[in-house]
């Protein structure tokens, strides 16, 4: 249920926050760079001792724009690929001035060039609003950058939607830079797209879209339904509880769809509270204006409590207007925070974030409670049947036994969907991808040859035997792939 009407975009966050070039973003971008300590007269330089190149985005990054450096041989234009951080890994150029320029303001592999380093840029600022960049000359907060017009573009995860790095291009300031971010833009689509087909193909994400839903009210009643009991889970709950109650601003970090949300609300309701509790997660980086705009106000309420999830994915000047937001709350000393984040990690929260926090507790991934799959896979299946659901000892096995990468999430996805389909689950109803521990991403061929295994192998009353003849395969032959793919039934 949405916290409450749309409102105006408050005057601090205008319209145009995510164009590609915006006198407000530089100017924020500005203020950052000064509260960052970052000298005007020089790019201070920070080597990384080391620079990782064993990533996925990196491989389909610099397949990318090696062939794209290709078509333009012999322009002062310099390609380069990022972290998250700001960490340049690589760098293509084959113009002499402009490689000898790079290199005397640190624009090179092994040191850090984001907003921190070295101030209002393309790159750092692409990586800061998690959106399509361009910095022309007089808008860097440096003089020496000043020669010089950045287009840079974040690029995100196909399979998760985190920021993996960013693709940058540098030019002379005098030259045309027309063309320049839309080089970046496509560069960075055709990586996206190279990761998802090296993943292992499938259905690409869709576009997040952000929400903003009332998940709980009133106090935590004795005997709650948390089906969880594992120590690991209670341990945390019960660690945010004390923190909330100390009046402290708590970051919930751990791996997603671990549930992280879901402790921050119980220990809101376990710590005696009478208040509403939202969940609000981001949407895309264009939108968050608006979905700001949507539940922002509710900071002030006396009686509520906002858990952002995905905090670690708000632009900086969106971080920046939420911890405004939350000062001017004005909540008595030693009161509980209208606010909960959640992240992946405490160093992953913007800077703005971070000045806030001062609790961090981590909720351990599902495949650290495995005694928690069980109660959570009944809860999840009588969620969706609104009945209780048997489930075979075989079936328990096999899912205490499953890593879940993906956590509750790929639990969830796993449960919901044998539940459809039978009262009684069992092995066979269960997806491949739980039977097997794959030591990489597969393709889709590799897939499908793997659910079909599955699909024979799981079929009451089958034998090896069987299954190789049906599948056409030798008995050794189906044993080799079967530990090809880590197949467990």
């Amino acid at each position: 249920m949405p916290a409450g009407p749309a409102v105006p975009v408050p005057a601090t966050v205008p319209p145009a926050a995510v164009a590609p070039s915006s006198p407000a973003r530089v100017r924020a971008s500005w203020q950052r760079s000064e509260r960052y300590g970052v000298t005007p007269e020089e790019v201070v330089p920070v080597y990384a001792d080391g620079v990782p190149t064993d990533s996925l985005f990196y491989e389909c990054g610099a397949e990318v724009v090696r062939a794209l450096h290709g078509t333009l041989a012999g322009e002062p234009v310099g390609f380069m690929l990022t972290d998250p951080q700001g960490l340049v890994l690589g760098r293509w150029c084959d113009d002499p001035a402009i490689n000898r320029s790079l290199d005397r303001v640190h624009l090179a592999p092994g040191f850090y060039f984001g907003e921190q380093t070295a101030g209002t840029n393309g790159l750092g600022l692409a990586l800061a609003d998690r959106v399509p960049t361009l910095v022309r000359g007089d808008e860097h907060y440096v003089a020496p950058l000043r020669r010089y017009t950045c287009a840079a573009v974040p690029v995100l995860d196909p399979r998760g939607g985190g920021l993996v790095g960013s693709i940058n291009l540098t030019t002379w300031s005098q030259a045309s830079s027309d063309l320049l971010l839309a080089l970046a833009q496509a560069a960075a689509g055709n990586t996206t797209a190279l990761m998802q087909v090296r993943a292992g193909g499938g259905a690409p994400l869709p576009p997040t879209r952000g929400t903003v839903f009332h998940v709980l009210a009133g106090q935590c009643p004795a005997g709650d339904a948390d089906p969880c009991t594992s120590a690991g889970w209670r341990a945390a709950v019960a660690s945010v509880r004390t923190a909330v109650a100390a009046g402290r601003v708590v970051a919930v970090v751990g791996e997603p769809g671990a549930g992280r949300a879901t402790a921050a609300s119980l220990a809101r309701r376990a710590a005696g509270l009478r208040e509403r509790v939202l969940v609000a997660r981001p949407p895309a980086a264009e939108d968050v204006a608006g979905w700001l705009a949507l539940w922002s106000p509710e900071l002030r309420a006396p009686d509520t409590c906002v858990v952002l999830g995905d905090a670690d994915a708000l632009p900086a000047w969106a971080a920046e207007q939420l911890a405004a937001d939350v000062a001017a709350a004005g909540r008595p000393p030693g009161a509980p925070s209208p606010l909960v984040v959640t992240a992946a990690g405490y160093t992953a929260l913007p800077e703005a974030l971070r000045t806030l926090v001062d609790a961090v507790v981590e909720v351990p991934p599902l495949r650290h409670r495995p005694d928690d799959v069980e109660p959570l896979a009944r809860a999840l299946a009588a969620q969706l049947r609104h009945r209780e659901v048997e489930f075979t000892p075989r079936a328990l096995r096999t899912l205490r036994a499953h890593a879940w990468p993906g956590n509750v999430r790929e639990l969830r996805a796993a449960v919901r969907d044998a539940a459809a389909r039978t009262d009684v689950v069992d092995v066979q109803h269960l997806p491949p991808g739980v039977l097997s521990e794959a030591a990489r991403p597969l393709t889709r061929l590799e897939q499908l040859e793997r659910d079909e295994m599955v699909r024979c192998l799981t079929r009451p009353g089958t034998t090896v035997g069987r299954a190789a003849a049906e599948l056409g395969l030798s008995r050794a032959t189906l044993y080799r792939k079967i530990a090809q793919y880590r197949i467990s039934v």
